[in-house]
């Protein structure tokens, strides 16, 4: 019996977009947004379930997204990196102000909290619906949740009539791009999402990476060495605080200071984390724009009868002058009889209280990732690999961390919006 020959069945053809974006955070929706507004067809791919989780729980819910004192002249002011400059081209063709114009365009409220950090004055639900608004105004296509399994690279044809491409492996099926950008972020609180893929697929096309360790991080302490601060826990207070050696290489910052159970946190802290390298102390004064040696001796002249500590609580919170006096018996006793070299130890203890923490909170705790794709390795005006064509890496993936305070979503607005940029030219 002759066999049946039926039609064909159609041919399958792998979908092809001008760019896509592989990481659905802030860097990732933002270049998106501003790719497809350009006119190019794009698709957006991350595996989580929801968009911008980091925007999300950023600023206690209302997302610090900038900041106004940001100075794209000297990137090197707010960032570290193994070379901060490289932030510059992008920082200065997209600035804080024109992050601030497109929240109007779209009617969201905001307010500045402390030093130039501006936040949302409902919710940070506010920002992430208008990045998504700006994705449909550019008809980007978004798969969530949807994983990436593979990636490869066909190079462009020899006689010049085909241009490279990317092969992406899909949970939803193959498909091809002309460009392939990383936005998946860093390492930091990997309970929403966080991985290492951006990394290995640097890794896979031969890119370099800096060391990557916890930023903007609380720091711990030996538990016995911390035991007399331990009872401090939720104290908070203003401070100094700085680490490293000499005047260039020393890092300072007066924020407030929080002790905890297991060390120090607070703003103070988490800028100085990015700072600090294990093994090398930080130093604390406890009452900047205070000479406590000359206060007490003072308090000494007038003969006060009240308790060093009780003395003290005119510069410090009660609870750190009681706990810092039971340290030593001759700071438990009046003012008027203590002697003049427990006084000097006191007050210089106190204004250069010296501490080496023996680690930090991790990535669970950290709010950034330090390190990542070497610099050297993109280029400073587009993000695209120098020898990858049509690959680039934005936001956080790559070695620029910003201070807290708004810093280090600029960065992610500023490279997407370079990368951006660099695609709708191509």
């Amino acid at each position: 019996m002759a066999g049946f020959v039926g039609p064909p069945f159609p041919a399958v053809t792998t979908p092809f977009f001008d760019a896509v974006v592989i990481g659905a955070g802030a860097a990732g929706l933002f270049c998106a947004a501003q790719a497809g507004q350009r006119g190019l067809r794009v698709l957006l791919i991350d595996h989580a379930t929801r968009v911008a989780e980091k925007i999300r729980i950023s600023g206690g819910g209302r997302c610090n997204f900038t900041n106004q004192e940001l100075d794209a002249t000297a990137p090197q002011r707010h960032f570290v990196g193994a070379n901060p400059q490289f932030a510059r081209s992008a920082l200065s063709r997209y600035t804080p102000q024109d992050f601030i114009a497109l929240l109007r365009r779209h009617a969201i409220p905001f307010h500045e909290k402390h030093k130039g950090q501006l936040f949302c004055d409902r919710s940070a639900e506010d920002l992430i619906a208008m990045l998504l608004a700006e994705c449909a105004a550019g008809s980007v296509q978004r798969w969530q949740p949807c994983a990436v399994k593979n990636v490869a690279f066909s190079a462009a044809s020899p006689d010049g009539t085909s241009a490279g491409s990317y092969h992406i492996d899909t949970d939803r099926g193959p498909v091809t791009a002309r460009s392939l950008v990383i936005a998946t972020g860093g390492l930091s609180i990997p309970k929403i999402g966080a991985t290492d893929f951006g990394y290995r697929l640097a890794q896979q096309f031969g890119l370099p990476l800096v060391e990557r360790r916890p930023g903007l991080v609380p720091l711990t302490f030996d538990g016995t060495a911390w035991a007399p601060y331990a009872q401090l826990s939720g104290l908070a207070l203003p401070v100094a605080i700085s680490t490293g050696l000499g005047k260039k290489g020393r890092s300072t910052f007066h924020e407030d200071l929080l002790f905890t159970h297991r060390g120090l946190s607070g703003p103070a802290v988490l800028q100085i984390s990015s700072y600090w390298q294990p093994g090398t102390p930080i130093a604390i004064d406890l009452a900047p724009g205070t000479d406590l040696q000359d206060a007490l001796r003072q308090g000494k002249a007038r003969q006060s009868r009240r308790l060093l500590a009780n003395e003290l609580a005119q510069w410090l919170p009660a609870r750190l002058a009681d706990a810092w006096c039971a340290q030593d018996t001759q700071w438990q006793r009046p003012l008027a009889e203590a002697a003049d070299r427990a006084l000097s130890r006191l007050g210089e203890q106190l204004a250069h209280w010296q501490v080496t923490p023996t680690g930090t909170e991790g990535y669970r705790k950290a709010e950034v990732t330090l390190g990542g794709v070497d610099t050297r390795a993109l280029s400073q005006h587009t993000l695209e690999c120098k020898a990858q064509p049509g690959l680039y890496f934005i936001g956080e993936v790559v070695d620029v961390t910003g201070w807290l305070g708004g810093y280090n979503f600029q960065w992610a607005w500023a490279s997407a919006h370079a990368c951006a940029q660099a695609l709708a030219a191509r």
